[in-house]
């Protein structure tokens, strides 16, 4: 596994991509598979220039693994992530709420670094920080209190006991039911109450950062939290096809094969 080290200078020509949210395995199989085609031509797109991947959370609708078995799919996505590991590009998983278990899979057999809590990285001295975004911020009580569970080790160990047909079938309802609650939120900007946003303006009070990268938020947002300091969200695929690339000076929101989301030109316009 060719691991990222935590400060570290750019090599010439290369740049680092940010992406999250790509919810395989939903609204429906056929979708999910095109989804899927696209991203990995998007990383084949990248791949020249990429120093290194992260996949900030969500990229799965639904992720478990068992001791001897994992969801069944996906495997282009994971074949993609192989050979850029295997070429020593390395690749930074974080999980979302959505596949918070993730355990060794990834590692032992991709040779990804995978992370269940934000990071911090300091690429050509600028510092980032780097997480999916679930259960940060004000509000949200309700959530955090169902992740307590989830990441709880004795629940975990009972829910692995279930047959996945069941758990994974189970899970694949509960997490659908999820998204079409919070579908309408999701595409509305809430201004000063985006609470990874305020989460930032509280982190940036007592240690500084340059970026603050996160998911989860679904909506393509690039916003001052400092004078020096910014909060920016990966948007999401189902919509938006969005990521962000780190040039080695700053840090930029793109769209894959289409237009960029409109609420994105209505931030710099401000």
């Amino acid at each position: 596994m060719t691991t990222l080290p935590r400060d570290f200078q750019l090599d010439l020509g290369k740049k680092i991509f940010f992406a999250s949210d790509f919810h395989l395995g939903t609204p429906s199989y056929e979708k999910s598979r095109i989804r899927e085609e696209l991203i990995v031509r998007w990383f084949r797109s990248i791949e020249a220039e990429a120093q290194a991947v992260f996949l900030v959370g969500d990229i799965f609708d639904f992720w478990f693994e068992y001791k001897r078995a994992i969801p069944k799919g996906f495997i282009r996505l994971q074949g993609i992530v192989a050979e850029f590991t295997d070429k020593g590009i390395p690749v930074i998983f974080f999980t979302g709420n959505h596949d918070l278990w993730m355990f060794d899979y990834f590692t032992q057999e991709l040779g990804v670094e995978v992370y269940h809590h934000p990071q911090v990285w300091t690429i050509n001295q600028k510092k980032m920080y780097v997480g999916h975004g679930d259960g940060l911020g004000p509000g949200d009580h309700t959530y955090k209190m169902i992740k307590k569970v989830f990441t709880n080790k004795v629940a975990q160990w009972m829910f692995a006991r279930v047959h996945p047909n069941l758990g994974i079938g189970f899970a694949n309802l509960w997490s659908r039911k999820s998204r079409a609650k919070n579908m309408k939120k999701d595409d509305q900007f809430l201004g000063n109450d985006e609470w990874l946003w305020q989460y930032s303006r509280e982190m940036e009070a007592n240690t500084h950062h340059d970026y603050y990268i996160f998911g989860h938020r679904h909506l393509p947002l690039d916003l001052e939290v400092g004078a020096e300091s910014r909060y920016v969200n990966l948007g999401e695929w189902l919509h938006y096809q969005t990521y962000a690339c780190f040039d080695g000076n700053s840090l930029t929101l793109q769209a894959f094969e289409k237009e960029v989301p409109a609420i994105y030109l209505e931030q710099l316009k401000n």
